[in-house]
């Protein structure tokens, strides 16, 4: 049986308080500063650039915000590339790096002692307690071969790729190139899932030769054929079993990006978007956990308004209007818009792009990693994007489109339309770079959601969220104990004394080849209390909270289903 959907809780007390408030201050500026330098987060993204113009150099991306070590902070785990065409770090400077915050602005490089520095080619990560032991572990996307790190629980991680049987699957005696990854539980068994996006069919010994803008360029991904994705079942026992043609995930192939999770239809089951690059997206219906259909078509968010496919790089997957459906919003590349699918109830969607002002606002954008986020904690999730043109020599032959780009944040005005206000995000977000990778999470606990963004042979940025404003916000810590212990694919519903509900869903994949902060963020505007939070669990267990103080992080665990009532 289908479960009843939420709906708002209305008072007559909820209605004076509304009244009264009717007309609320003109909102801050969302502003950021870039703290990366003085806090010690020392990174370049080296993919290795060549005149051969070899594919995988324009794509690195993956970045990860994750509490390793379970002190209550969120640490930073860079993803990097390698020598061109052999696909092996060299060198120090290929290394993956990990950061510990150590609580005090700073964060240490921890990458030695804990084992995680990586081999091969990278492009993407994903965090996620596969075993249910209370610490968060790192799935490598790689263009030659993918790792999975354990952590021990002492500041070190262990390779378990082969006794997981995570290496990745094969194609003509070749490892996948896969690009994304995110782990849910697509069973409901209590145990993390692990679905991979691959990209296409590419052998850095028999590339085609493609001409560029200004010589010789780097292929337009028709050149190559697409691959099928892939999802690993977790047998509970350290190995994971390859269920891609048992589920039907394999019956469609593509070009694989983002990855992006939710129960969009509200069975209880989670779903699976792809954004695709040149082929159609792909949205992927969970069958009570036992297969997956295909129903990007019917569900109308396999193309743009004009019937067109699109160049996707990354998505996310959230309510954007507050109506208690996940929306999807994903990146393309100029000329394309970024779209914006809104949930319409009964398994559609509607292309919102337009309305929304987003065509307008996006078209001369090229976008990679992304995020839906609450930035100014007024009750409505923004829009962010990292910037970047695919082509590093388009400066030379477009006066309109340039490599480097200045980062795009996009506030939601509650009516149903987003504004700009990139310009006013502050002088350290705006600078201009080939940016590719973007996760975000609070990492220094003060309630704004901040961003960590990447850039092809640039600095890494750690943008400290500055906004000012006086509104107030909850961050869920969230444990399961039937469900995953991370308590990822948990439906929330908060309502503020306004009678006014808005929903997120716990997740960790995020965007273009990222990960972001497990915990689950609401802006609860001028309130300084929830009255209700109401969570589903991926068990099915329902549980209630009433009266929640803001300002703080709220841990809630799973209760037992005879103790799951009201709190």
């Amino acid at each position: 049986m289908r479960p009843t959907r939420w709906t708002p809780i209305a008072s007559a007390l909820a209605a004076c308080v509304w009244a009264a408030l009717a007309f609320p201050p003109a909102p801050g500026p969302i502003r950021f500063e870039d703290v990366a330098q003085r806090a010690g987060v020392r990174f370049v993204t080296e993919n290795c650039p060549t005149p051969e113009k070899h594919q995988p150099e324009t794509m690195p991306a993956g970045v990860a915000l994750l509490d390793y070590d379970g002190d209550g902070l969120l640490d930073i785990y860079l993803v990097n590339g390698a020598e061109m065409p052999s696909l092996v770090k060299t060198g120090p400077k290929y290394s993956n790096r990990l950061f510990h915050n150590n609580g005090n602005g700073t964060f240490t490089d921890v990458t030695e002692r804990a084992g995680v520095a990586g081999s091969g080619y990278g492009m993407g990560v994903a965090v996620g307690d596969y075993d249910n032991d209370g610490r968060p572990d790192i799935f490598l996307a790689n263009v030659n071969g993918n790792q999975l790190f354990h952590n021990n629980g002492d500041g070190t991680f262990t390779d378990v790729t082969a006794k997981a049987g995570l290496a990745g699957p094969t194609r003509d005696g070749r490892k996948m190139w896969s690009i994304s990854a995110g782990w849910f539980d697509y069973n409901n068994d209590g145990r993390l899932d692990l679905f991979v996006s691959n990209y296409c069919q590419w052998d850095p010994l028999h590339e085609p030769a493609c001409i560029g803008l200004n010589g010789r360029g780097y292929c337009h991904p028709k050149s190559f054929a697409p691959l099928p994705n892939t999802l690993y079942r977790n047998n509970g026992d350290g190995t994971f079993t390859d269920v891609s043609r048992e589920t039907g995930i394999a019956d469609v192939e593509g070009k694989g990006m983002g990855i992006a999770f939710a129960d969009y239809d509200g069975d209880g089951f989670m779903d699976v978007f792809v954004a695709n690059d040149n082929s159609p997206n792909l949205l992927f219906h969970n069958l009570g956990g036992k297969k997956f259909e295909e129903i990007g078509f019917a569900a109308g968010v396999a193309y743009n308004e004009d019937g067109n496919q699109l160049a996707g790089m990354g998505a996310d997957f959230r309510d954007i209007d507050n109506d208690g459906l996940p929306d999807i919003w994903h990146t393309a590349i100029e000329n394309e818009t970024f779209p914006l699918f809104l949930n319409l109830g009964r398994g559609r969607f509607g292309n919102a792009t337009q309305k929304s002002r987003l065509a307008q606002l996006t078209r001369e954008m090229s976008g990679w990693s992304n995020g839906v986020a609450d930035l100014d904690n007024d009750g409505w999730k923004d829009l962010f994007v990292a910037r970047g043109n695919v082509m590093d020599d388009i400066d030379a032959v477009s006066r309109h489109f340039h490599y480097a780009e200045p980062n795009a944040v996009f506030r939601n005005l509650g009516n149903g339309q987003f504004e700009d206000v990139s310009s006013t995000a502050g002088a350290d977000f705006t600078r201009p770079a080939p940016h590719r990778g973007l996760a975000y999470g609070d990492f220094d606990n003060d309630g704004r959601i901040d961003l960590v963004v990447t850039a092809l042979r640039g600095p890494v940025q750690l943008f400290h969220n500055i906004s000012e404003n006086h509104n107030h916000w909850l961050l869920l810590q969230l444990t399961g104990r039937r469900s995953n212990r991370m308590g990822i694919g948990a439906q929330i519903r908060v309502t503020t004394e306004d009678g006014r509900s808005q929903y997120n869903e716990a997740t960790t994949s995020t965007g273009y080849a990222a990960s972001s902060d497990a915990r689950v963020h609401f802006g609860l505007g001028r309130f300084p209390a929830a009255r209700a939070i109401e969570i589903r669990w991926p068990s099915g267990i329902r549980q209630s909270l009433r009266n929640v103080l803001g300002d703080r992080i709220v841990a809630v665990t799973e209760p037992a289903p005879a103790s799951a009532v009201k709190q």
